[in-house]
Order: C-alpha cells, then sequence, then structure tokens
C-alpha cells in the first residue's frame, strides 16, 4: 500500500541527506533495513504509537541547530574504574578511548570490521530491530539500521573486571548523529555497560542485545543537563534460560528524548528489569515507550519508570506487557509515576497488558501529583527549609528507580547528581 504523500514527501526527503556505508558484510542487513523504512514510513503526528510525542524534530531532513551543553561538572562515572570507548560527533576517537583489550570481552569498532564476514554480528546486526518491527512499526531505528555509520560490538565471554563506558562527546556547532551497538553475552558471562554524554544536537541511537543463557547485562545510561537535545534511542533485546538483563536509565533536560525498549523473554525463568529516573524543566519532553513480551515458562519482568516534572515540562509513558499462551507463572509488574512540581506541566500515560496464559501475576499502575503537603509540612516543622525540604522530597519519589541499580556505588553516583542538579535549579 502506497504511503500518504506527506508522509512519502518527508521520508524522501530525510533519506535524500543520508548516505549508507557501501561495502561489508552488513550491506544485506542494511539494505533490509532501508527498504522497511520506504515501506513504513518515518512516523507523523498521526501515528498512533507517536499520539502524545511530535516526531517532526526527528525526521525533518536538516539537523535542528547548535546545542547548549552544560559543562561544569565532571563527566557521569568520572572516578571510576572502566575501560573508557568514545565517540566525538558519532565517531569513534581512538585517541581519548582506552586500549580495547579487556579479559573476558572482545570489543571492535562496527566500522572496522563491516568488511568481515564476523558471524555473531551479521546474526545480530539489524536482526533484532526487524523483529521488533512488529506489532508496532519503529521506522527511526530501521533509518539507524540502514545509515549508522559507527559504533561497537561487544562480546562478552566471562566476566570482565569493571566496566564497560561508552561516552558520547559533541564538539560541532550542530551534528546529527546515528550510533549502532550490538552486544551479545555468551552463556554464563556477565558485565555492566555504561553510557553517558550528550552526543550530538539530534541523535538516533539503536542497540541490539543478546543475553544467552545463564547470563547477565547491567546497562546504565545518563542523558546529560543539557539543553536543546533531540534523542531517539533504541534498545531491542532478547533474553535466554535464567538470564538476567537490568537497564536504568537518567535524563535530565534535552527539548526531545524518545527513549524506546523492546525486549522478548524466550528463555524460560528469564528476568528483564528496566528502571528509568527523570527531571524535565520547561520545554522539556520526554517520553518511555516500553514493549515486553513473555514468550517462556517462568519468567519476570519489572518496569519502574518516574519522571519529576516542573515549569510547564512534559513526560510520557506508553508500556505494555504481552503475555503469550505458552508463558505460565510469568510474574510482569509495572509502574509508571510523575512528580508534578506545578500546575502547567503534564504527564501522559498509557499502560497495558496482554495476556493470553491462565497461570500468571501481572499488574500495572500509572499516577501523578503534587508533593505531599503533610510530609513537606512535617520537614518544615523541623526547620528545614522550603527548597531542602522539596529537594528531599523529590529524591525520595526518584529512590525506587534508582534503586533498580545493582551497583550500589554507582547508584551512589547517580543519587549524588540529583542532588547536585536539584540543587543548582533554585
Amino acid at each position: 500500500m502506497a504511503l500518504p504523500n506527506l508522509k512519502q514527501t518527508a521520508t524522501e526527503a530525510r533519506l535524500s541527506t543520508l548516505s549508507m556505508p557501501s561495502v561489508g558484510c552488513l550491506t544485506e542487513a542494511r539494505q533490509a533495513a532501508l527498504s522497511r523504512v520506504q515501506t513504513l514510513g518515518l512516523p507523523g503526528r498521526r501515528d498512533e504509537y507517536w499520539k502524545y510525542t511530535r516526531p517532526d524534530t526527528l525526521v525533518q531532513a536538516e539537523a535542528p541547530g547548535a546545542v547548549v551543553f552544560q559543562h561544569d561538572e565532571a563527566p557521569m562515572f568520572d572516578g571510576f574504574d572502566r575501560l573508557k570507548i568514545v565517540f566525538v560527533d558519532g565517531v569513534f576517537d581512538p585517541e581519548a578511548s582506552d586500549d580495547l583489550k579487556l579479559e573476558g570481552v572482545q570489543i571492535d569498532r562496527l566500522a572496522d570490521i563491516a568488511d568481515q564476514d564476523i558471524h555473531w554480528i551479521k546474526d545480530l546486526y539489524g536482526v533484532l530491530e526487524a523483529r521488533g518491527q512488529s506489532p508496532v512499526a519503529r521506522p527511526l531505528a530501521a533509518l539507524n539500521t540502514a545509515f549508522a555509520h559507527d559504533g561497537v560490538a561487544i562480546r562478552v565471554t566471562g566476566k570482565p573486571s569493571k566496566p564497560i563506558n561508552l561516552i558520547y562527546v559533541h564538539k560541532s556547532e550542530k551534528s546529527d548523529v546515528m550510533l549502532h551497538h550490538v552486544i551479545r553475552v555468551e552463556t554464563g558471562a556477565e558485565a555492566t555497560i555504561l553510557e553517558n554524554g550528550p552526543a550530538a544536537s539530534r541523535l538516533n541511537k539503536c542497540i541490539e542485545i543478546d543475553v544467552a543463557d545463564n547470563a547477565a547485562l547491567h546497562l546504565i545510561c545518563a542523558q546529560g543537563r543539557d539543553h536543546e537535545r533531540r534523542a531517539a534511542s533504541h534498545m531491542f533485546a532478547r533474553l535466554g534460560k535464567e538470564s538476567v538483563f537490568k537497564s536504568f536509565t537518567l535524563t535530565v533536560n534535552g527539548v526531545l528524548t524518545r527513549n524506546e525498549s523492546v525486549v522478548e523473554l524466550l528463555g524460560d525463568d528469564a528476568v528483564v528489569h528496566l528502571a528509568g529516573a527523570c527531571v524535565g524543566d520547561g520545554d522539556f519532553h520526554h517520553d518511555d515507550t516500553v514493549f515486553i513480551t513473555h514468550d517462556a515458562v517462568n519468567c519476570e519482568s519489572r518496569q519502574v519508570f518516574k519522571k519529576v516534572l516542573r515549569n510547564g515540562a512534559t513526560g510520557v509513558f506508553q508500556g505494555k506487557i504481552l503475555v503469550k499462551d505458552k508463558a505460565q507463572k510469568t510474574d510482569g509488574y509495572q509502574i509508571s509515576q510523575a512528580l508534578m512540581l506545578d500546575d502547567d506541566s503534564q504527564f501522559l500515560a498509557k499502560p497495558e497488558l496482554e495476556i493470553y496464559a491462565d497461570d500468571v501475576a501481572c499488574s500495572h499502575g500509572s499516577t501523578s501529583g503534587a508533593i505531599d503537603d503533610e510530609a513537606l509540612f512535617y520537614l518544615r516543622s523541623r526547620g528545614v527549609p522550603h527548597n531542602e525540604a522539596t529537594d528531599l522530597l523529590t529524591l525520595a519519589f526518584l529512590a525506587e528507580a534508582v534503586e533498580e541499580i545493582a551497583d550500589q556505588d554507582i547508584a551512589a553516583s547517580i543519587v549524588d547528581r540529583l542532588e547536585n542538579w536539584l540543587i543548582r535549579r533554585h
């Protein structure tokens, strides 16, 4: 079926600004992704899945103007012993990065290995993204698969002694970045991956993750305190038997951020925890969109998303848990909450459950509201200044999401950074 004229025109305009890497073992996957984009068209306001978020600046042909970034604080995760992989304006920077050799993990730059026939990468690149196009189309993710020029391929074979830190640096006045990472955690292996940095004035990022049987992956992303950023991040994961995948995302400001997570639990006794905390001010718009599929017995999924909104900021949560008929003994939990610090901000939520199995324990909830007056009065009556009392209650509200981080030192660093951000807004 032909695309509507406006969608066709917008899609063609965007494609005309992009160039696909022309050689390599990923060519077939890239061509297939381009075909998906041409068939689906880029998202528009009439698409149900984009009902609460305007995709205009994410799909327009030209990238938005220069971004105002905050450089008055140390980079996130400074002080931690970690292997640093640095991308400057979307391109790997070997001078700023550490040696990519670390026991228990193989790390390669995607651009360097594209001309090699490495089967595990071919079996993953674009594969999970393509699976994630049903039942909901995700053309921005397909656009990334087709045109991303850089990224890393990480194959975890053991238990690395320190986290791997993907660091994104923005230097150009105006940049339009696409990054694509593929991560494979082999049977019995375990790793922690950190992400941080502003990346670009417009970012389209995709991560495909395969967690094998009895393996574990912890992914922690900090989207920093910058203002004019537009970002669309896509994460696709599949989990094997008795595997564990835990993800946490921190977002502060940014004109438009949309984080999409698509997870398939394909092996019995698999566990996934997805959590996010965001603090938004003014024209901030933040969208968490999640789709979890239970397709095996005795699996657990947990979603905890908290948003703090003020001065007219907007928060969106769309979350769905699909339990297939064979996924008996499923334990699915989903909660999304917003703390509204004024009457002008808004929180839009669409939680969903679709269950075809009989023996399950699934729940979802979504709430929004102001700071508890009684709790605020209690703190004020004990001499705590109003701003400090508000900050304490705000941190307590966000705590449930931050507590999903398994590494207590990293969790503490996230709390410290949140405290600094909250203090600086006064």
